[in-house]
């Protein structure tokens, strides 16, 4: 049962509290972002704020929505 107690530990990674901000060009307006809680401009960049353990999903939903990202930089806790 050694193998059961190791995986329960993984669920405490310092991973989950990790967040990394996308810098994002060419969003264009379709149905996936109409429901976005962030406006899309016509022009220059778009930071979203994503967690570790979202980053597959959200480069993917970018990349539906026609967006190019240009950098992702990890965000400190302590500088926020």
């Amino acid at each position: 049962m050694l193998g059961a107690a190791s995986v329960g530990r993984m669920g405490m990674s310092p991973s989950e509290n990790r967040m990394f901000r996308y810098e994002v060009v060419g969003l264009r307006q379709n149905e996936d972002n109409d429901q976005n809680t962030y406006p899309i401009r016509r022009s220059g960049s778009v930071f979203i704020n994503v967690p570790y353990n979202r980053m597959n999903e959200e480069m993917r939903r970018i990349t539906r929505m026609g967006g190019k990202i240009v950098n992702i930089e990890p965000i400190n806790p302590e500088s926020e």
